[in-house]
């Protein structure tokens, strides 16, 4: 790994800049032409000489002047000094439509909107009306219901046909959700250019309609790295980080050069699929192409390492930051506490509180993760009561929900149940599911049963909500409840989320899901696990067959148990990798306790380190033992 690119040492000092061809003593000595100070606004590159510049202007009487009163305007807002843009322009006599247009356009690129809008009511008033560059400006940040307002005086005023304006009311209604006005407006654009098809592109992509988002991408005859980053990215943030990956390859073969968006955003799919091999590679092939390592692709790099189930490659990224801020650290922190090395974490934490850092709300979630994983239930109430009273970080829902997970799986049901009780903030779903959970591990039926009324009743029950309670009367043997709460799964339309493993092999991710027989090695596989039973029972092992929540006999269940997704997984990996190698397991939901009691005996009987995630937390396999303290 470069440690040039990580920030080892602190970057070299800005050069100094030769401004005496600016000539700006020139400005003060004697009456300068306008022409003049036109071309040193032009090559102003800072506010101490704008200020000089104008003040040439006052004091020469070339204030009003409507070029140079232009360009100054423009250059203070282009350096950040909307203030004094807009202050010259309330001073400006009978502004026309041009000083209109370009202090709107300053509002919107600041984000503005409302004093945009405002100012564009002003224009009205006064009587000067808008052209294509005006509504192309203001378009850029107003809301829906503002854009939809503006979109009928574009028709009436006939501008409706020019390219900028579409493409502007493409973006309003994008942004605003109104996929189908956006794509209306964009069909009926005579010609496309490249950034209307890359608006409507970012429009499909954010929303989820991924199928379109393709089509048009594939049909784009020009592609440069924006729209390959907003169909990586499209795949990325909803669920398809495998097709981001194959994108990210064809974008490669194509000859486009990745941007530092779209090193952030692989990286991500890679944490996701948990396909370190494809991580690795991509570090590679920044640091063999020159591609600058950023204090915020570094913690990207941090956060894809930790996910993958590489600590070791997550902290020596850590370590070469030279500047690291809380961003990085924080990303560190949750990357202890995920894999349930929560002294690490806390360690961590109170490192970065001596070094003048102060804890963000992201900062206490890593925090109180680790606390959860490891059970300390004092230590996570002071972190949680020090928010308000040491930081005044008000706790928000997911602060609420490390605690509940934290006295949940502590066993401390009650004091759970209060603390959702009296929140400050409404409850979630999620929130309930997590005490629901712990109710369920607990086997506190009881409490389980009035949490689960109370989601029904106020329609916030999902899949995991019924398939929780099933569980817990499953596990008490009253099969009438379990087939009462699957009729109402099935009259609600709520269906069950398939567990699914996955394992990256030769940069190749493999998925699969219980008694799957679609692998091209499926042979193989049940082979492998044929032998893996026979080595488990040679060791003193029984399944658990109780935590088979059906009406069948004992044989089915023992069948049943041994086609779970985790262990399809595991076979494929000692069938595919070397002796002696890790096996790293990606699982989306939580691993059932037959699975971890075998992966443990499996890591004992090959030799090898098995790391598995799951959907709360890492568990390292290691000689028969796992990193967790069967406490998960």
């Amino acid at each position: 790994m470069s440690s040039a690119l990580l920030f080892t040492s602190p970057p070299p000092p800005t050069p100094s800049i030769n401004r005496s061809t600016l000539s700006f003593a020139a400005v003060t000595n004697f009456p300068p032409s306008p022409d003049k100070l036109a071309l040193l606004l032009d090559k102003s590159s800072s506010i101490h000489h704008l200020l000089q510049i104008h003040a040439a202007l006052l004091r020469h009487g070339l204030h009003q002047h409507p070029i140079l009163n232009f360009k100054l305007q423009r250059s203070y807002s282009s350096r950040g000094r909307l203030d004094y843009s807009l202050a010259l322009f309330n001073r400006t006599l009978n502004p026309n439509i041009f000083f209109y247009t370009s202090i709107i356009n300053a509002h919107a690129l600041h984000g503005l909107s409302q004093e945009a809008l405002f100012i564009y009511t002003q224009m009205l008033f006064e009587g000067v009306q808008p052209n294509e560059f005006t509504f192309s400006s203001i378009l850029k940040s107003c809301s829906l219901e503002h854009g939809k307002i503006l979109h009928s005086q574009v028709i009436k005023l006939g501008l409706d046909s020019d390219l900028y304006v579409k493409t502007g009311l493409v973006d309003v209604y994008a942004r605003g959700g109104d996929v189908g006005s956006a794509r209306l407006v964009f069909e009926r654009m005579p010609e496309k250019s490249l950034v209307s098809l890359t608006t409507m592109l970012t429009c499909y992509a954010k929303h989820g309609e991924l199928k379109e988002a393709r089509l048009l991408f594939d049909g784009m005859v020009k592609k440069d790295v924006v729209c390959w980053n907003v169909m990586i990215d499209g795949y990325t943030q909803h669920g398809m980080p495998k097709e981001a990956l194959v994108l990210f390859r064809r974008m490669l073969a194509a000859k486009a050069r990745p941007n530092e968006i779209t090193i952030l955003t692989v990286l991500s799919a890679c944490g996701q699929l948990g396909a370190l091999e494809s991580g690795r590679w991509l570090h590679s092939y920044m640091q063999n192409n020159d591609i600058q390592v950023s204090v915020r692709v570094a913690t990207a790099l941090i956060d894809m390492y930790s996910k993958c189930g590489s600590l070791e490659d997550a902290r020596l990224v850590f370590d070469r930051i030279y500047y690291k801020d809380v961003v990085a650290w924080n990303s560190m922190i949750i990357g202890y506490a995920l894999h349930g090395f929560s002294q690490d974490a806390l360690e961590l934490f109170h490192e970065m509180c001596r070094i003048g850092l102060l804890p963000t709300d992201i900062t206490f979630i890593g925090v109180l993760g680790a606390c959860g994983h490891a059970g300390l239930v004092k230590e996570g109430w002071s972190f949680f009561n020090a928010m308000r009273k040491e930081y005044e970080i008000e706790p928000k829902i997911e602060h609420y929900g490390c605690m509940v997970n934290l006295l949940g799986r502590a066993g401390r049901l009650e004091e759970a149940y209060e603390l959702v009780k009296n929140m400050k903030v409404e409850p979630d779903p999620i929130l309930w599911g997590a005490l629901l959970g712990a109710c369920r591990l607990h086997g506190n039926l009881e409490l389980g049963e009035k949490i689960a009324e109370y989601l029904v009743s106020h329609n916030l029950a999902n899949s995991g909500t019924y398939i929780l309670l099933s569980n817990m009367y499953a596990a008490k043997g009253d099969w009438e409840e379990v087939a009462r709460i699957r009729t109402l799964m099935k009259d609600s339309g709520v269906q069950k989320e398939p567990g699914c493993s996955s394992i990256e092999v030769h940069n190749r991710v493999h998925e699969f899901l219980a008694g799957n027989l679609k692998h091209p090695k499926t042979k193989e596989i049940y082979e492998m696990l044929e032998a893996m039973n026979g080595w488990l029972k040679a060791h003193g092992y029984t399944p658990q067959t109780e935590i088979v929540l059906h009406d069948i006999g004992d044989e089915q269940k023992e069948q049943s148990l041994e086609v779970h997704s985790e262990k399809l997984a595991l076979a494929y990996g000692l069938i595919s990798t070397q002796p002696g190698t890790p096996i790293k397991i990606v699982k989306n939901l939580r691993v059932c306790s037959d699975c971890h009691a075998v992966t443990k005996l499996i890591s004992k009987i090959t030799g090898r380190k098995i790391v598995m995630r799951d959907r709360n937390r890492f568990h390292h396999f290691v000689n028969g033992s796992c990193s967790c303290g069967d406490y998960w």
